[in-house]
């Protein structure tokens, strides 16, 4: 079984650097707290559909691809 949390901090990392924003910017803008997006990254957190949904809306991505291990695709 992948490692579902892995991917997930992996990829919200690499699409908020690609977009310069800070873990402040990206909460702000996903209007959730900061140290939820420490949390994700960090994998501690096991986030709902709904916050992954939020936080590939301002990555201007999708829940799935969030989800996707990239080194299989090329979506970032």
């Amino acid at each position: 079984m992948e490692n579902v949390r892995g991917i997930l901090a992996r990829n919200v990392r690499l699409g908020r650097q690609q977009l310069h924003l800070s873990q402040e910017e990206l909460a702000a803008q996903a209007n959730i707290d900061r140290t939820y997006i420490s949390g994700i990254e960090r994998e501690t957190r096991n986030p709902t559909v709904t916050i992954v949904a939020k936080i590939a809306a301002v990555l201007g991505t999708t829940a799935a691809a969030l989800l996707t291990n990239q080194s299989k695709t090329t979506e970032f």
